[in-house]
Protein backbone atom coordinates (compact mmCIF):
# COMPACT_ATOMS: atom_id res chain seq x y z
CA UNK A 1 0.00 0.00 0.00
CA UNK A 2 2.84 2.14 0.64
CA UNK A 3 3.66 2.50 -3.03
CA UNK A 4 -0.17 3.04 -3.86
CA UNK A 5 0.17 6.41 -2.12
CA UNK A 6 3.55 7.61 -3.77
CA UNK A 7 2.22 6.83 -7.06
CA UNK A 8 -0.86 8.48 -6.20
CA UNK A 9 0.61 12.11 -4.80
CA UNK A 10 3.52 11.28 -8.19
CA UNK A 11 0.70 11.34 -10.62
CA UNK A 12 -0.90 15.14 -9.21
CA UNK A 13 2.81 16.74 -8.69
CA UNK A 14 4.85 15.64 -12.02
CA UNK A 15 2.05 16.79 -14.50
CA UNK A 16 1.30 20.22 -12.33
CA UNK A 17 5.51 20.58 -12.38
CA UNK A 18 4.80 21.05 -15.95
CA UNK A 19 2.13 23.25 -15.89
CA UNK A 20 3.41 25.87 -13.39
CA UNK A 21 6.73 25.97 -14.69
CA UNK A 22 5.76 26.59 -18.62
CA UNK A 23 3.16 28.95 -17.49
CA UNK A 24 6.19 30.83 -15.51
CA UNK A 25 8.40 30.63 -18.10
CA UNK A 26 5.96 31.68 -21.24
CA UNK A 27 5.00 34.68 -18.60
CA UNK A 28 8.36 35.72 -18.04
CA UNK A 29 10.29 35.13 -21.33
CA UNK A 30 13.66 33.13 -22.13
CA UNK A 31 16.50 34.46 -21.06
CA UNK A 32 16.14 32.54 -17.50
CA UNK A 33 14.87 29.62 -16.06
CA UNK A 34 11.87 31.35 -13.67
CA UNK A 35 9.86 28.61 -14.41
CA UNK A 36 12.31 26.20 -12.87
CA UNK A 37 13.13 29.05 -9.75
CA UNK A 38 8.91 28.65 -9.57
CA UNK A 39 8.52 25.39 -9.29
CA UNK A 40 11.34 24.77 -6.99
CA UNK A 41 10.23 27.83 -4.22
CA UNK A 42 6.96 26.63 -4.18
CA UNK A 43 8.15 23.20 -3.51
CA UNK A 44 10.29 24.20 -0.52
CA UNK A 45 7.36 26.42 0.86
CA UNK A 46 4.89 23.54 0.79
CA UNK A 47 8.03 20.88 2.36
CA UNK A 48 8.59 23.20 5.02
CA UNK A 49 4.31 24.13 6.04
CA UNK A 50 3.65 20.20 5.52
CA UNK A 51 6.14 19.23 7.65
CA UNK A 52 6.70 22.05 10.30
CA UNK A 53 2.55 20.83 11.12
CA UNK A 54 3.56 16.94 10.90
CA UNK A 55 6.48 17.62 13.70
CA UNK A 56 4.46 20.68 15.50
CA UNK A 57 0.79 19.50 15.97
CA UNK A 58 1.18 15.66 14.59
CA UNK A 59 -1.35 16.51 11.64
CA UNK A 60 0.41 14.07 9.13
CA UNK A 61 -0.44 10.17 9.15
CA UNK A 62 1.92 8.14 7.72
CA UNK A 63 0.01 7.87 4.71
CA UNK A 64 -0.47 11.40 4.13
CA UNK A 65 3.56 12.21 4.40
CA UNK A 66 3.82 9.31 1.72
CA UNK A 67 0.81 11.05 -0.87
CA UNK A 68 1.85 14.90 -0.48
CA UNK A 69 5.65 14.34 0.51
CA UNK A 70 7.04 11.52 -0.93
CA UNK A 71 4.68 11.12 -3.87
CA UNK A 72 3.25 14.57 -5.00
CA UNK A 73 6.26 16.85 -3.55
CA UNK A 74 8.60 14.35 -5.00
CA UNK A 75 7.76 14.15 -8.50
CA UNK A 76 6.87 17.96 -8.43
CA UNK A 77 10.79 18.84 -7.02
CA UNK A 78 13.62 17.14 -5.01
CA UNK A 79 14.55 20.64 -4.24
CA UNK A 80 11.98 20.62 -2.04
CA UNK A 81 13.38 17.63 -0.08
CA UNK A 82 17.01 19.03 0.01
CA UNK A 83 16.16 22.24 0.96
CA UNK A 84 14.38 20.30 4.04
CA UNK A 85 17.05 18.71 4.72
CA UNK A 86 19.35 21.47 5.18
CA UNK A 87 17.07 23.46 6.98
CA UNK A 88 16.67 20.39 9.43
CA UNK A 89 20.59 20.47 9.65
CA UNK A 90 20.97 24.08 10.56
CA UNK A 91 17.66 23.47 12.97
CA UNK A 92 19.82 20.69 14.64
CA UNK A 93 22.56 23.89 15.43
CA UNK A 94 24.66 21.19 12.75
CA UNK A 95 25.31 24.47 10.43
CA UNK A 96 28.89 22.64 8.91
CA UNK A 97 26.76 19.79 7.99
CA UNK A 98 23.92 21.89 6.40
CA UNK A 99 26.83 24.33 4.83
CA UNK A 100 28.60 20.87 3.30
CA UNK A 101 25.25 19.65 2.11
CA UNK A 102 24.84 22.99 -0.36
CA UNK A 103 28.54 23.48 -1.22
CA UNK A 104 28.46 19.60 -2.13
CA UNK A 105 24.61 19.10 -3.72
CA UNK A 106 25.43 22.18 -5.81
CA UNK A 107 29.43 21.40 -6.79
CA UNK A 108 28.08 17.62 -7.35
CA UNK A 109 24.83 18.34 -9.21
CA UNK A 110 26.64 20.47 -11.47
CA UNK A 111 29.98 18.36 -11.92
CA UNK A 112 27.78 15.42 -12.21
CA UNK A 113 25.27 17.51 -15.50
CA UNK A 114 28.96 18.13 -17.13
CA UNK A 115 30.49 14.84 -16.85
CA UNK A 116 26.89 13.80 -18.27
CA UNK A 117 26.97 15.71 -21.22
CA UNK A 118 30.72 15.65 -21.28
CA UNK A 119 30.08 11.47 -21.93
CA UNK A 120 27.14 11.54 -24.84
CA UNK A 121 29.60 13.21 -26.47
CA UNK A 122 31.64 10.71 -27.06
CA UNK A 123 31.65 8.95 -30.34
CA UNK A 124 29.34 5.59 -30.19
CA UNK A 125 28.76 6.24 -26.63
CA UNK A 126 25.59 8.58 -26.03
CA UNK A 127 24.36 6.90 -29.09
Amino acid sequence: MTYAYIVAGAVVGAPLRYFLGRVVQEATGPGFPWGTLAVNVVGCLAIGFLLSLGEQRDYLSREARLLLVTGFLGSFTTFSAFGWETYDLFKAGDAARAGGNVVLSVALGLGAVWLGAALARIPHFGA
